[in-house]
């Protein structure tokens, strides 16, 4: 497996993306999505990571907005077929190394209720649990984390 920072406006990734909306949107109502798309993946202060398979295919992605004073995690994905794997292990150690080489040592995220894998996986990745943040309203379906790196 191959993981680097990449274009989300690529076929495949945006597949990808595809993919994770198709997964979230039946989980809660509209109001509660908080992906960002496309166009905001691409922005300069994005990292964006795609992991590619020995064939090159694109199995899973992530990505770390850099806000000012930390970095907020968005678009975790794996393809269902690659799970089980440390995909999704190796894209968060990537992205959050390139981040920190980047002068961010503290990680956020908003996941949701309805995710218990997520939920798991980033307790076990070393996130806890905090109070909202950012532009964020206040949502039940909502669960903010935390990771101090430093």
């Amino acid at each position: 497996m191959q993981i680097a920072i990449e274009n989300p406006g690529q076929p495949d990734v945006v597949q990808l993306i595809d993919d994770l909306d198709a997964y979230q949107k039946p989980l809660y109502p509209p109001e509660s999505h908080y992906g960002i798309d496309i166009a905001t993946l691409s922005a300069a202060n994005v990292l964006f990571a795609v992991a590619r398979d020995e064939r090159g295919t694109a199995i899973g992605c992530g990505a770390i907005v850099m806000e000012p004073g930390y970095g907020e995690l968005k678009r975790m994905y794996v393809r269902p077929q690659n799970r089980g794997q440390g995909v999704a292990a190796q894209v968060l150690a990537f992205l959050e190394g390139e981040a920190t080489a980047r002068g961010r040592t503290m990680f956020r995220l908003e996941t949701g209720v309805s995710q218990p894998e997520a939920l798991s996986f980033y307790a076990r990745s070393g996130y806890a649990r905090r109070e909202r943040f950012g532009r964020y309203p206040e949502d039940p379906l909502s669960v903010f984390m935390q990771k101090d790196a430093g």
